[in-house]
């Protein structure tokens, strides 16, 4: 069935900026904290640059693979196995790792299907923080969701967590694309850290997310009430993220930031939408940031449309080559299933690109009336939006100036920063009145 791609109209509420001055000691917490990792690193590197120039001093703990941080925030090194880079995880183990219980459980963990780190990682952070916590106002944990958390709540130092959304949604496409009962339960047996992160989720006193949309899937899937998650939106670079004119534009480049072969992106159902319109655009392409597995499900699927000579995909390019990539593509597509925010669209919208968006999750919260939304999964749907903006260059100049003044205004890391440090002051009086007033006293002087 074709949908007619329509305007959203969900816009979120205009920001309040004002924030307390007080500058405070904040330790950013992240398991796996490299940009290309994915947003979850993406987010730590820009909200610890953000926090520090609203007037903060930062830490950030992180397991490998370790951020790209701004020079003026501190990075302490939390070591684990890292058995991603590992060339066998079997023989990953050395005897000096058996006397860490949690080396040994992240090794295990991983042989038999499982995914230990953010919980491995909860138990490096606190061994830390024992020693060191004395040194920060307050702890904000990026999307570990932890049992250390609990800890350290207990322990009296105020403890934040930000949970994008909740990882349910990708358990759940991931089990409806598993062609076999063993991948079901191989599904299962990676996803089982879940079942930690509803529990912290539940017990810790102050949970943050970064849409209306996370709020009210928190709520159905960890059973947390909307009204007890905050809404503080992501922000995006728009230092960096901004119009290239000195870059051409190709009119039929389409650009798409997607994993490959992870159902929840949605990239099967654009590239369908590519296949329907290239014998009307002989010349069309897709460029994908992403790596292609030469074995894996889009690779079959590209064999399969004919479309191995129209899509090109690229990885791990620096944040340069991809906002150039952005000032050379006619159309920005986010094709997701579902995205707890969708910080593609956003950047491409910064650099003044044309989006189509799918109404997955969060997007039409992002886009709002600034870009083309249509039905999540829905492959007719998608190549009709960019049929008509294929033949509208117009309308592509609106969108891309639209979609550009709608992140400044509403979706920048300054305003998230100034949300955030008013939050950060809230969570301090109310969890530690005393750390609060001493250290009020300590940067002005006031006895």
């Amino acid at each position: 069935m074709t949908a007619q791609a329509s305007l959203s109209t969900i816009d979120p509420p205009t920001p309040d900026t004002t924030y307390p001055v007080t500058p405070l000691r904040i330790c950013l917490l992240g398991y796996r904290s490299h940009p290309h990792v994915g947003g979850q690193g993406i987010y730590l590197k820009y909200l610890s640059k953000a926090l520090v120039e609203a007037g903060h001093q930062v830490d950030v703990l992180s397991g490998p693979p370790y951020p790209e941080l701004d020079p003026r925030v501190g990075l302490i090194k939390l070591p684990s196995l890292n058995l991603f880079e590992a060339d066998n995880h079997v023989t990953a183990l050395r005897w000096r790792h058996l006397r860490s219980f949690s080396d040994t459980f992240e090794w295990f963990t991983m042989l038999t299907g499982g995914f230990a780190e953010p919980y491995t990682f909860g138990r490096r952070a606190v061994k830390y923080l024992r020693q060191h916590g004395h040194r920060y106002d307050l702890v904000h944990d990026n999307q570990s969701l932890c049992y250390g958390l609990l800890t350290l709540q207990q322990r009296g130092l105020p403890t934040v967590a930000t949970l994008h959304h909740p990882i349910t949604r990708d358990r759940e496409l991931a089990l409806q694309a598993a062609p076999t009962w063993q991948h079901r339960l191989l599904v299962r047996r990676w996803h089982s850290f879940l079942r930690m992160q509803r529990k912290v989720v539940r017990k810790l006193q102050h949970v943050i997310t970064v849409s209306a949309q996370s709020q009210a899937d928190i709520a159905t899937a960890f059973g947390r009430p909307t009204d007890a998650v905050d809404l503080i939106y992501n922000g995006i670079d728009t230092d960096t993220f901004a119009p290239r004119p000195h870059i051409t534009r190709q009119p039929m480049r389409i650009m798409t930031t997607a994993s490959a072969d992870q159902p929840l992106k949605g990239l099967r159902y654009l590239l369908e939408a590519i296949a329907q319109l290239r014998p009307h655009y002989p010349d069309l392409t897709l460029l994908v940031i992403g790596k292609l597995d030469p074995k894996g499900q889009t690779r079959r699927l590209l064999d399969k449309l004919g479309l191995n000579r129209a899509v090109q995909f690229v990885s791990g390019i620096s944040t340069e080559a991809m906002v150039d990539y952005y000032a050379s593509a006619s159309i920005a597509v986010s094709p997701s299933l579902y995205e707890g925010f969708g910080l593609p669209a956003g950047e491409a919208m910064a650099c003044a690109v044309p989006v189509i968006s799918s109404d997955g999750g969060a997007l039409p919260e992002v886009v709002g009336d600034a870009g083309v939304v249509v039905r999540a999964g829905d492959s007719a749907a998608l190549a009709d939006a960019l049929r008509q903006l294929l033949d509208d260059p117009e309308r592509r100049r609106y969108l891309g100036a639209a979609g550009r003044r709608r992140i400044l205004e509403r979706f920048c890391w300054r305003v998230a920063a100034q949300q955030l440090s008013r939050y950060y002051h809230s969570v301090i009086e109310k969890q530690a009145p005393d750390r609060a007033a001493a250290r009020l006293r300590e940067t002005t002087g006031v006895a």
